[in-house]
């Protein structure tokens, strides 16, 4: 009888493939369209292994890119639309503070998309820096902003809710179900290690994984999977930077200390301790990520925690991980399988994801019931690649 019952196929409108942020909020939108949606997991939730983990992600409009800054603005309404809806705070205002070389291409880039926008900035002279943002020393020759709508979002508890609303809809979300094969045709089957599920469509949202999943329809995309330390680095004096200091977010977009970005977010979620990161990290395959040990991130950290935030102890507290599955050009991939329209993938967000969820799960959707997509996708579609590796079924 129980193995009658693992063959037996269960059909759906849709099958979403991973659970994280992207995943999940796809699934809220398909269910939210009365579509009959089943949301698979590979890991036991909720998890640490994959890249939607952790107490806070930043939110911000200030991108060098247009099109993100477009994105954000229904972005910040659909985040408020699921805190209306579950009742839950997911957001607090902190301001974010950008920093670098005044006149550098990504530091004007950030600038001017934000004055172009209209989005509501501060900006900050070397005269009166220190009195709007104590405990930061700035480098010599940089220009400073704040996009003052920018803030935290709670990343676990939001995650938490999308899939409780998810399920609310009508939704079923199995985790402890690790894809093994997917066959593609006009039902698509997909099989995990606990039972054969068809759909008439799939969207793939396997983060770090979604090389490993995309195997079984045939493709690889030039997708780099790498580890990030997480840092927490320790105030010398509690609530120096504080969120409820009105301690804003930070990003260094350039600076002599790091070839990449330098971000921070306030003392929330450990007290006594800043949340601050390199947005870089060093290649990794994601199930033997432990086996990943580079540190030069942390030592690059360390040097500018010195020279810039003398409020700190320049040694981190507490150093956790997460992955970023990174294309070549940094840019997402939302788009219909090449050759099976009817396989929806969400790949590579490269590190600035979690904050678009809603927008990327309504895009999917979009893409999934084959709407036309609120926004144009070209600079996200698979063709813009020049390497995509097919292989035999």
């Amino acid at each position: 009888m129980a193995d009658t019952e693992k063959t037996k196929k269960k059909v759906y409108d849709f099958i979403v493939v991973g659970a994280g942020v992207q995943g999940s909020f796809t699934a809220y939108q398909l269910a939210k369209k009365k579509k009959k949606t089943l949301l698979i997991e590979q890991f036991t939730l909720p998890h640490t292994r994959g890249s939607s983990h952790g107490q806070t992600r930043m939110i911000r409009k200030a991108y060098e890119q247009d099109l993100y800054t477009h994105m954000m603005d229904e972005g910040y309404g659909l985040w408020a639309t699921l805190e209306r809806e579950a009742g839950v705070t997911l957001y607090r205002r902190t301001g974010l503070l950008v920093m670098g070389p005044e006149k550098s291409q990504s530091y004007i880039g950030f600038k001017n998309s934000l004055e172009k926008n209209q989005i509501p900035m501060v900006v900050l002279t070397p005269d009166n820096f220190h009195q709007h943002i104590p405990n930061v020393v700035l480098a010599d020759g940089d220009g400073a902003f704040v996009d003052t709508t920018a803030g935290i979002l709670y990343a676990d508890r939001a995650l938490k809710v999308v899939q409780g609303q998810f399920e609310k809809l009508g939704g079923v979300l199995k985790d402890q179900e690790k894809v093994t094969d997917i066959k593609p045709g006009p039902m698509v089957t997909v099989t995990t290690s606990a039972g054969v599920y068809q759909a008439k469509g799939v969207v793939i949202t396997a983060g770090p994984w979604a090389n490993k999943v995309l195997l079984h329809t045939g493709i690889q995309l030039p997708l780099q999977v790498v580890k990030i330390n997480v840092c927490y680095w320790k105030e010398k004096v509690e609530d120096t930077y504080h969120v409820k200091k009105r301690f804003p977010c930070f990003l260094l977009c350039e600076g002599e200390e790091a070839k990449d970005h330098i971000y921070g977010l306030p003392s929330n979620e450990y007290p006594g301790l800043m949340k601050i990161c390199y947005h870089s990290g060093s290649q990794t395959d994601p199930d033997q990520r432990d086996k990943q040990t580079d540190k030069s991130d942390i030592d690059i950290l360390r040097r500018y925690i010195t020279k810039h935030l003398p409020g700190l102890i320049p040694e981190p507290a507490v150093v956790e991980s997460c992955m970023y599955t990174v294309t070549p050009d940094h840019h997402f991939v939302l788009d219909c399988h090449p050759a099976y329209d009817n396989i929806v993938i969400g790949a590579g967000f490269s590190g600035h994801g979690f904050k678009f969820g809603p927008i990327i799960g309504k895009l999917l959707c979009e893409l999934s019931l084959g709407e036309v997509p609120s926004y144009d996708l070209s600079p996200f579609r698979i063709a813009r690649f020049q390497t995509i590796i097919k292989s035999p079924l």
